[in-house]
């Protein structure tokens, strides 16, 4: 292969390994690590900025070489209903020119392909990445509201005993005033029984209520 055909070879090869990389089963911290460097990294832009050249060229190539591809089997095709394809030489050497299109077409046709592939494969994994974050954070917010709702109803449940305990002690206070004023209305009353009564036998605070 020419230079240019081997420089393609590689970029192929290093498009598989990145794929492999990229769909490899990695654990959540790494992966998202590695995404985020890719991502942000300015030397990673500037890279993947001179492969988009790269593949400018490539699809040049692959225009080339498809062109090559058909005139290569056209010739085949009319050295065939002309008769030279009988000659051994003539038809190895159409076979191998058609070979050498063919290989060259699609080797840079999967190295197309497979750089569409690998892009979107990459978007999609960071956009899965950026949701996992955002779901981390509002699986904590929402934990922290839910937190904030379950103090704020333990509170509510303080009040509301408090209140309780506090309308009972009103209420035996209110039966305490209740139970003093009947005392009192029974000390007054067994205090005039007891005047009249010493009124009657002549007899002076004797039998008056000590309190």
């Amino acid at each position: 292969m020419t230079i240019y055909y081997n420089l393609t070879f590689i970029l192929l090869a290093s498009e598989m390994v990145t794929f492999c990389v990229l769909v490899a089963p990695l654990p959540y911290g790494l992966r998202r690590r590695m995404f985020h460097f890719l991502s942000e990294s300015p030397i990673i832009s500037k890279l993947a900025y001179a492969l988009k050249i790269a593949f400018i060229f490539v699809g040049i190539l692959f225009v080339d070489a498809l062109q090559r591809m058909f005139r290569v089997t056209a010739e085949s095709d009319v050295a065939r209903q002309s008769g030279q394809s009988h000659d051994v030489r003539t038809e190895t050497t159409f076979a191998a020119r058609k070979f050498y299109s063919q290989r060259n077409v699609y080797l840079t046709g999967f190295c197309l392909f497979l750089s569409l592939v690998l892009t979107r494969t990459f978007y999609i994994l960071l956009d899965l990445i950026h949701t996992q974050e955002e779901y981390a954070k509002l699986k904590s917010t929402t934990a922290s509201s839910s937190r904030q709702t379950i103090a704020s109803e333990d509170q509510q449940k303080q009040i509301e005993d408090l209140k309780r305990r506090l309308k009972e002690a009103e209420s035996k206070g209110r039966d305490f005033d209740t139970l003093k004023k009947q005392a009192e209305g029974q000390a007054k009353a067994y205090d005039e029984l007891a005047d009249r009564y010493n009124g009657a036998t002549g007899q002076k605070g004797s039998n008056k209520r000590v309190d």
